[in-house]
């Protein structure tokens, strides 16, 4: 007679496991990580299609009291895993046929490459799609709306992008958009696509609640990597949870270190990676840090919630990247005109109470960064005046506004245009069709402003830091800008450092994250070194 470990049963759509032998239990919680190790007798697990397939594996070894009527559909969730499984894999397959949808304009195109990825999403529901920057992603979200079943769908963007997303859609597609306007609900008028602002989201949690909505498209997801702390990030969660197709869309979509990963698939297909205590217990080294994340970046893959194709894998060829460092000499004064905060912060940020401590070591950040930047400032205006002359249109990257002034004033003669976080959406328009059409050669560009803009890769190829974000992903989507289909000249991105201020420290700090980040998003590529810095030891030592 066959010995049974326990019972298994479906109740109320999920499997309940009870009478479960001792041995029995210790293997299930190694097997199912999510079950927590205190946990004894009763068991529940969901009826997604994975957990079956792993359950007829367990009661295989272990095997347990079932109705034949409740093996049946426990079998059939199992087929229904593998089914799908070789139908995702059979959709990334270069041979595959997409289906073709109607809707798009005369003339326009959806690329194979981007079939694939609408293909996957509408099948699986959800999808973080991280081609690399230029290959289309807007485009890739317009052609999945032209599926009747994703109306009517929301698309959330940043500020700055609500415009060219209308704009593209409407000239891809014959689909309706509405631009929302407002913070707060109000009569929609009938469209097929509803562009919201990231800002206007924590307004609407109320509507969104309802269902409205049956797909959500998040461009440049990384907008919701600090998860729910946010009161965008809990509108977004609403909306997620009410939509029946979730797409995310970003080529860097962690800024920092790998544990934003967590925080974004929140909002795509929150059970994949369990609680954030369990994510932390089996993937991290810290509340921080993917201990290893080249295996996390290869189980996201398998399990095709994330797809990336990089512009060498879909055949475009573009100019190669130049990538080179120059050091610039920086006005000692302005660095030792806040030695003496220094001095007093460094001592908080390692003496002080708790609040005090964090406090003192984020001003800390700031002044150095800005005391940085403002000392350098002229450097680079100088470096930027010997390209000027010869006719070479740039990008100057900075963040502070006393860092922005001076470089106006020492570059006014070129007439800059500029694309911070201080001009209104018409100003930045407006800018970017001065720059575009040749009546400036200087684009000054906010570190933070540059995601998802399009068409400056037709005026221009060089890039100049002035200014070094902390995350090396802000660095990779300026790039993204210039770097693009359309893209005619060589790439040439000069960092302008200084062997002065917070510039070394950060250097070794975006070492790290690029790390996390990659390995996660590419990871095929390895990685030697992992560097381990105190940024906050590290920026008080510099100055002092």
């Amino acid at each position: 007679m066959e010995t049974l470990y326990g019972k298994l049963e479906l109740m109320n759509g999920r499997w309940k496991l009870s009478g479960v032998h001792p041995y029995a239990a210790i293997r299930l919680k190694q097997l199912f990580p999510s079950v927590a190790l205190n946990q004894v007798g009763t068991f529940l697990f969901s009826n997604r299609s994975n957990i079956c397939a792993d359950l007829v594996w367990f009661i295989q070894r272990f095997p347990m009291d079932m109705t034949t009527e409740d093996r049946t559909k426990l079998i059939l969730g199992r087929d229904t895993f593998f089914e799908k499984k070789a139908y995702l894999e059979d959709i990334l397959s270069s041979d595959y046929d997409p289906i073709m949808r109607p809707g798009l304009k005369h003339g326009q195109k959806i690329r194979h490459y981007q079939s694939q990825a609408i293909d996957l999403c509408l099948e699986r529901r959800s999808l973080l799609l991280s081609d690399d920057v230029g290959l289309g992603k807007t485009y890739t979200a317009a052609g999945m709306l032209l599926e009747q079943g994703t109306h009517p769908a929301a698309v959330v963007v940043q500020t700055h992008l609500q415009e060219q997303w209308r704009e593209k859609i409407e000239s891809f597609t014959d689909l309706v958009v509405h631009k929302v306007e407002k913070t707060q609900p109000y009569a929609l008028p009938s469209a097929d696509v509803y562009l919201f602002k990231y800002s206007q989201l924590s307004g609407w949690k109320s509507f969104f609640s309802e269902g409205f909505f049956q797909c959500v498209v998040y461009d440049e997801i990384q907008e919701l990597r600090t998860g729910l702390s946010s009161a965008k990030g809990n509108a977004a969660k609403i909306l997620s949870e009410a939509a029946e197709f979730r797409l995310g869309l970003s080529a860097t979509p962690i800024y920092n270190y790998g544990t934003e990963i967590w925080n974004i698939l929140q909002f795509l297909d929150p059970e994949l990676l369990g609680t954030y205590s369990e994510f932390v217990r089996e993937w991290c080294r810290n509340d921080r840090e993917v201990h290893d994340s080249v295996v996390l970046g290869s189980f996201l893959r398998e399990q095709n919630i994330m797809l990336r194709r990089t512009k060498s894998e879909v055949g475009h060829q573009l100019p190669p990247i130049n990538k080179m460092i120059k050091m610039v000499e920086p006005d000692i004064s302005k660095l030792n005109s806040v030695k003496t905060q220094v001095k007093q912060l460094a001592l908080q940020a390692s003496q002080g109470t708790y609040l005090e401590r964090g406090r003192a070591a984020r001003e800390l950040d700031l002044l150095m960064r800005q005391a940085t930047g403002v000392a350098k400032a002229s450097g680079v205006a100088e470096y930027a005046k010997r390209l000027l002359e010869a006719n070479i249109p740039l990008l100057l990257v900075g963040w502070h506004r006393d860092v922005y002034n001076i470089w106006l004033k020492e570059l006014a003669k070129y007439r800059p245009a500029m694309y911070t976080g201080s001009e209104t959406d018409i100003q930045k328009s407006d800018s970017v069709k001065r720059f575009v059409q040749g009546d400036t050669n200087v684009f000054i560009l906010s570190l933070r402003s540059g995601a998802g803009l399009d068409g400056l890769q037709y005026r221009c190829s060089t890039i100049l830091f002035g200014e070094l974000d902390w995350s090396p992903m802000v660095h990779e989507q300026i790039i993204g800008r210039l770097y693009r289909e359309g893209q005619e000249e060589n790439i040439t991105v000069v960092y302008l450092n200084t062997e002065k201020g917070s510039d070394p420290v950060m250097l070794d700090v975006l070492g790290v994250k690029q790390s996390q980040s990659e390995d996660i998003i590419d990871p095929d590529k390895s990685n030697d070194t992992k560097l381990k810095i105190n940024r906050t030891q590290a920026l008080s030592n510099l100055v002092l």
